[in-house]
Parts: structure tokens; sequence; C-alpha cells
């Protein structure tokens, strides 16, 4: 599946699907949203302003891919394993001040972060649903720089989710590594493939954008 974003007047871009690619791409997108999970909305009589300002987890999820799409700020599960000040890199009350600050930040942010990929993976969806299908099943995605900006986001989320859950290391996507080099028979082959072409396709949108 080779498709190639070209860039379009006023900042936008634009690529050539054909009806698998499509269908591939907007069932990704409903997966992410279900794992994401609903919005929370203001229940019928609430203040909005209340739910707007309302405390989020404090504790990392316990699914790996959504630790991985909400990772901890200071290190621990889902953040960057050997960074300055990650836990575990230090002394025990060291490590329980960094757990806490994480916990503290978590709490007021990952609503936030939620909703903000939630709106990118709909508007994946929205553009998909909105486009006009050619006699062969196929269409051309156009985008503008905004909704150029919410693909990437999503593209990024979905090859997270993903390697997550293909557990992918640095080492198994070099043109050497074990995911070109997957016999047809391993169960894992369709969401491999998946997992690299949405890579190209996150690669040549974010060339075209470039100045």
């Amino acid at each position: 599946m080779a498709g190639h974003f070209e860039a379009t007047p006023g900042g936008g871009a634009a690529v050539a699907l054909d009806e698998v690619e499509i269908s591939i791409l907007r069932s990704l997108a409903v997966q992410l949203l279900e794992l994401i999970g609903p919005g929370d909305q203001p229940a019928d009589g609430e203040d909005p302003l209340a739910a707007l300002f309302a405390e989020g987890p404090s504790k990392p999820p316990t699914d790996p891919a959504l630790a991985r799409l909400f990772p901890d700020a200071y290190g621990g599960p889902g953040g960057p394993e050997g960074s300055e000040g990650a836990v575990g890199a230090g002394k025990p009350e060291e490590e329980q001040e960094l757990r806490e600050r994480s916990a503290e930040f978590r709490r007021f942010t990952e609503m936030d972060l939620r909703t903000g990929k939630r709106d990118d993976a709909l508007a994946v969806v929205r553009t998909l649903d909105a486009l006009s299908p050619a006699p062969d099943g196929g269409a051309v995605l156009t985008l503008t720089g905004e909704e150029c900006l919410s693909w990437l986001r999503s593209l990024n989320d979905l090859r997270l989710t993903i390697g997550t859950r293909l557990e992918v290391s640095d080492e198994d996507q070099g043109e050497e590594g074990s995911l070109y080099r997957l016999p047809d028979s391993d169960p894992r082959k369709p969401m491999v493939m998946a997992y690299l072409w949405l890579g190209a396709l996150q690669e040549s949108l974010v060339e075209t954008l470039m100045p």
C-alpha cells in the first residue's frame, strides 16, 4: 500500500488512497478511539466549568499501550527509561518524590491529553467519511493544514499503540530488522505490514509539510 502525500495550496496535503487503505485507516482510528475511551461530558445539571477543572487519574494506565500513549512525566511505567531523573535511577527518597511529581502531573494533564488524542482520531475518521469515492472505490484525501497536524499526531498514536502490542524495539525496525523478515505464516504479519505502512505514510506527510 503505497500512499504518498503531495502539498496543496494553503499548507495542506493530499494523497490518493484505494478502498482497502481507506477501510484500514478508518478501522484503526476507530479502534484507537475505543482504546482511549469516551469523552468526559458534563452530566445533566453539572457545572461545565467544574467538569473542565475536574482532576484526572494519578496512576498510569495498566494497559501497556495506554501507558505508552500517556507515559509518566518523570520516568516510571511508560516513561523514558534511563532518562535523567527517571524512577529507578536514584535513591529511594528521590524515587518517591519523582513518583509523587508524576502522579500530580498526570492528575492535572491526562484528561486534556486524552481529549486531544480523541479529537485527532475523530478528525481522521471524519475526513475519511467525507471522501467522495471514485468508480474504483478509491479517493483522493485532501487535508487542510490543521487536519494535517491532527493526522500526524494520530498516525503517531497508532504506531505507538501497534508497536507496543507487537513489542517492537528499535532493532526491529531497520531494513535488516526482524519486522522485514517475518514469514507470511506469522500471525503478526498483517499488523506488522500495517505498522510499517503507517510509518511510511507519516514520513510522507512530514516531508510534505516541511518548508
